[in-house]
């Protein structure tokens, strides 16, 4: 049985609006932020950007040209309010150079400030996750002047990235792995003795992920002392929808946390955030909740992170957070489907630099090719894991909207659902992507197709399979221009049987999947020296 949490927070609670220094006797104003952004300034700004400097920054008086670590901590409390509206302007010019994730980071901008401002990083352990909403955080921690070179080859991760920052404590990606790391983190510190704190930022998703909750399990069992911060911005899914719009989030948990943010949160402080009603999906793991929060209003989020940073065994503490993806830039508050991950755009319009494509997308025609396959086969069923967008499904969902399943970030959930679906209890799932690992499992065909005709003959390969498991892997990328079967209807290729591609003699190349075509170039250019190559 899980013990139930000491949570004394209450008795600190009724007292956290109180001034808790000499530095912070002056608040910031209004409970609610409201950005200084216009689309009105943003023609002037970018004017006087051009002048600034030539990575595309505004002027700024806090964070201007710095290189090294900003320390909020050190800061006047009127100064925060500054800090907040400055790097929200900076996220928004980088990341219209660079493209990257957008909605998210601007929506963590306070969040961001007030654990730098309450914590002591990098000896207190702070991990962002899903870990693309680490901007600011990198922003603040002396990266600011290499953000132009977001996910560029040789410039900075678009996740934390632990060679990258002694700040980045832990690397995540996608996702849900951090309060499992972080509990580790502070068992580890209790094992050695130590007293920093430990602190997981998690959402957009993250929380749908079954091991957050294994995690969330085994903390409310160790009653080690370390906070979990759920940003809640109404995304349990990730809204990667392209078609008519953003799709609702899935699954009973978005509902569960729209009951909680019902509550009133933009007034002041009051002691029912602790354990309210409907707090007992947390509670009944054993972690303290608290929420939910306006993550907005840097005075709230200051007073409850120094309350519970100051109050000594509390086990693991759950904050529930609100805030809202896309804040400070009206495009994407407006859409955060279109502008949860960016290209490049411009400021003033919010139109997105995206080169147009002069051979099909594979992922088009992943989904046009089976789409067809399902219009024939009533069997036929899509199964995503929160990425409609990026694997093509939101098509399918279309055509077949009784036929196709959002699960949210839950792969593992995914494939096993998708077994008790083919009713086989069988070594079906595989939650590896590589190719190795893939064809070590028995009986399993692994297909990676070549260009975009091969991947419709793999759908129609994948579908002709009735005895055995399959896949194919494919990149998100362009094809190469080949002409497609009538219809987007492939023919069922022979197992284990490849084609020669090239005649030749001395030199013999294998490919498999896209690598067909570098080795298709690479016998060109050999055949010009006239070494034949078979390929």
């Amino acid at each position: 049985m899980v013990p139930m949490p000491k949570c004394s927070l209450p008795i600190y609670l009724s007292q956290a609006t109180r001034p808790l220094d000499q530095r912070r006797s002056t608040t910031l104003g209004s409970s609610n932020y409201r950005s200084h952004h216009t689309l009105n300034q943003v023609p002037e700004r970018k004017a006087t950007n051009a002048k600034a400097n030539k990575v595309g920054n505004p002027l700024e008086t806090i964070i201007r040209e710095t290189i090294f670590t900003i320390w909020p901590k050190y800061m006047a409390y009127m100064e925060l309010k500054q800090l907040v509206d400055e790097v929200r302007s900076d996220i928004i010019f980088k990341v219209s150079e660079s493209g990257g994730h957008l909605g998210l980071n601007l929506g963590v901008v306070e969040l961001t400030v007030a654990l730098h401002y309450v914590f002591n990083a990098p000896k207190d352990k702070i991990l962002w996750d899903v870990g693309h909403q680490c901007y600011p955080h990198k922003i603040l921690t002396g990266r600011r002047n290499k953000m132009h070179t977001l996910r560029l080859k040789d410039g900075l991760s678009g996740f934390t990235k632990r060679s990258e920052s002694e700040f980045d404590c832990f690397g995540t990606g996608h996702s849900s792995t951090t309060i499992s790391a972080g509990l580790g983190m502070a068992v580890g510190r209790d094992l050695k003795g130590d007293n920093n704190n430990v602190i997981v930022v998690i959402g957009d998703g993250a929380m749908t992920v079954g091991q957050a909750f294994e995690a969330m399990n085994n903390a409310g069992y160790l009653q080690s002392d370390m906070i979990v911060i759920l940003n809640d911005n109404k995304q349990v899914s990730l809204p990667t929808a392209d078609l008519d719009g953003p799709i609702p989030p899935v699954g009973a948990l978005s509902r569960t946390l729209s009951k909680l943010q019902s509550k009133q949160i933009d007034g002041p402080l009051h002691s029912d955030m602790i354990s309210g009603s409907g707090s007992t999906l947390f509670e009944e793991l054993g972690l303290c909740y608290i929420g939910p929060l306006d993550g907005h209003n840097i005075d709230d989020l200051v007073a409850i992170l120094d309350e519970v940073k100051s109050t000594e065994k509390t086990g693991p503490v759950l904050i529930h957070v609100v805030t809202k993806k896309g804040l400070g830039y009206p495009y994407a508050e407006r859409a955060a489907d279109k502008y949860h991950g960016v290209a490049k755009f411009d400021l003033a319009t919010g139109k997105q630099f995206k080169g147009k494509a002069l051979t099909p997308v594979l992922t088009s025609c992943f989904a046009d090719a089976l789409i067809a396959e399902a219009e024939v086969d009533k069997d036929i069923v899509g199964i995503h894991a929160a990425m409609g967008g990026g694997t093509g499904m939101n098509h399918f969902l279309r055509r077949f909207p009784t036929r196709c399943f959002d699960v949210g970030i839950a792969e593992q959930h995914a494939v096993i659902f998708a077994a008790g679906l083919a009713c086989e209890d069988g070594p079906t799932h595989c939650g590896a992507f590589d190719v190795t690992y893939m064809a070590c499992l028995p009986n399993m065909v692994v297909m990676a197709p070549s260009d975009e005709a091969d991947m419709i003959h793999m759908v129609a390969t994948a579908v002709a399979i009735n005895d055995r498991p399959s896949c194919f892997r494919f990149p998100r990328a362009n094809g190469i221009g080949v002409e497609l079967p009538p219809g987007n209807r492939g023919t069922p290729l022979e197992i284990g049987k490849g084609r020669i591609l090239i005649e030749g003699e001395r030199v013999a190349l294998l490919g498999f999947g896209t690598a067909v075509q570098n080795c298709v170039a690479a016998a060109s250019i050999y055949n010009r020296t006239r070494i034949s190559i078979l390929c």
